[in-house]
């Protein structure tokens, strides 16, 4: 059985947000290059859910294992990309497929924050915002 990630994010009018969940992509098939892994996005951004979905399945995928980037478990991550997914995976009944939870409370978030606030580890280079 081979088993693929589909990683799905909100999607993003701008293209460096929606480049940046190719980079987390890249970090897990560091990690686990025996995983298919890809991405989509919900909305506002090509590949949508249904072409990732398709993607897995073409790179060989029995087992599709589908996480929602998000934080909290909202509307999008409970409801509306579970809903999209088993809309495409209607056209695959030969292949299984689940939705994880999001990403939710955890201790290595939480080391993320803390860095990035530049308490522990590392000091990032804090970008301001703005508004184009």
């Amino acid at each position: 059985m081979s088993k693929a990630l589909l990683i799905i994010d909100h999607g993003s009018q701008k293209d460096a947000a929606n480049l940046m969940l190719e980079d987390v992509a890249d970090v897990l098939r560091d990690l686990q290059p025996e995983i298919i892994v890809k991405i989509a996005h919900m909305e506002l951004a090509r590949p949508m859910i249904a072409d990732g979905f398709r993607a897995c399945v073409e790179a060989g995928a029995t087992e599709i294992i589908v996480h929602p980037y998000m934080l909290s478990p909202g509307r999008h991550s409970t409801c509306d990309i579970p809903e999209m997914v088993a809309d495409c995976a209607s056209n695959y009944p030969e292949i299984s497929y689940r939705v994880t939870e999001p990403l939710g409370v955890h201790r290595k978030i939480a080391e993320v924050i803390l860095e990035r606030a530049g308490v522990i580890g590392r000091n990032s280079n804090n970008k301001e915002c703005n508004s184009e």
